[in-house]
């Protein structure tokens, strides 16, 4: 068995590469290094549709006793924006009185770079494990996971289960397991009415007073209560847009942007006539474009979690809840392959400037890794 690698060191090296997406910065390089010198066969799989960036992604797998036990997640990070804000470098993987800052630190190359320590400690013919990497995560997620599982199925691989290790945690390591995830729905909404001049309102039909009406049914109408697993869906108006500079025309048209995240309750077909509706009671002239990102989903509660829930058990000593808040994950697309639930470092500095975690919680959650995976193995 080869020397277990320090997940401090790994997160340092991978922070290192700029690879804000669609770039790579040589952060595939390094994984699949690490990867081969600990057993695994590394295929890497560029994708491109047309009018989109190339991406490159990664498969790694070592072999062994059914099942697959998977890890995904991306290597590619949001813009750092401004570097002359951040306390060091934000691609120096600089670690100051105990933290780890950079960029991707918790989003998400810290949990990669656990995820390989923890695998490092695993004794080759223990199971079969792989490794999920795209690097189109915080891009349009075009050319990366999807396709990766597709290049799977097409081969015949077939994954057991998978974890994923988006930033999960709040308040504490380990404090939340998720098992879904909200849908996510963009929609553009645009409201005619008839231009006039403000003193003879009577001539005109003013599209801003209609939209008003609208948007206060669907601000404020419930759409549900929640369901076990998930909280209420919840609809944000996040953006009115008449472009009228004039203060005595009423105009003949306005739009207005919004975005759900929905339930288990809704897909975005139902919640797209949901929104038709009271867009109709208000509003006879109208337009309606919309555009989900994600539907939501659950993984039922079962071997997957509860191997999460108790490898955080015996490592942390706190049991963590089963959530589904947050963002859209690649969680959206591997639940269509295999059980999949996600477990990473605390979120609350995640695309922020100083992006940062503690050395402390790398070796914890290699620690709960290790634990989680010699769960899955031996029950497999």
């Amino acid at each position: 068995m080869t020397q277990p690698l320090d997940p401090v060191a790994c997160a340092q090296e991978l922070i290192r590469c700029e690879s804000v997406t669609p770039a790579d910065g040589g952060a595939l390089d390094l994984l699949h290094d690490m990867l081969a010198r600990l057993g695994f066969e590394c295929t890497r799989l560029p994708f491109q549709d047309a009018g989109t960036d190339p991406v490159d992604n990664l498969y790694a797998e070592r072999q062994g006793p059914a099942p697959n036990v998977c890890f995904a997640g991306h290597t590619d990070v949001v813009p750092a924006g401004d570097p002359e804000a951040w306390s060091v470098p934000p691609f120096a993987g600089a670690l100051v009185d105990g933290q780890l800052i950079g960029r991707g630190a918790v989003d998400m190359k810290g949990a990669i770079a656990a995820w390989v320590a923890a695998v490092s400690r695993i004794p080759m013919q223990a199971g079969t494990l792989s490794l999920l990497i795209t690097g189109d995560e915080e891009g349009p997620s075009v050319n990366g996971t999807r396709k990766v599982l597709r290049w799977l199925a097409d081969r015949g691989i077939e994954l057991g289960c998978c974890v994923v290790g988006e930033p999960t945690s709040g308040t504490r390591l380990g404090d939340t397991v998720k098992i879904g995830r909200r849908g996510s729905l963009n929609a553009t909404i645009a409201v005619y009415g008839t231009q006039g001049h403000t003193a003879y309102p009577q001539h005109a039909d003013n599209p801003l007073h209609r939209l008003a009406a609208a948007l206060n049914a669907l601000a404020h109408d419930p759409i549900d209560d929640g369901s076990e697993h998930f909280e209420p869906t919840r609809l944000q108006v996040t953006s009115v847009d008449v472009g009228n500079p004039a203060t005595n025309v009423i105009p003949a048209y306005v739009t207005a942007n919004l975005n759900v995240r929905f339930n288990d309750l809704w897909d975005s077909f139902a919640i797209e006539r949901w929104i038709q509706d009271r867009l109709d009671r208000h509003c006879p002239r109208n337009s309606l474009a919309v555009r989900a990102t994600g539907e939501s989903f659950l993984s039922a509660p079962g071997p997957l979690s509860d191997a999460l829930v108790g490898a955080c058990e015996e490592v942390l000593g706190a049991k963590p809840e089963l959530g589904t808040g947050g963002g859209t994950s690649d969680a959206r697309f591997i639940k269509d392959a295999c059980p999949v639930a996600e477990l990473g470092l605390r979120n609350a500095t995640a695309h922020q400037v100083d992006e940062r975690t503690s050395v402390d919680d790398l070796y914890r959650l290699t620690d709960v890794y290790e634990a989680a995976l010699k769960r899955l193995l031996e029950t497999g």
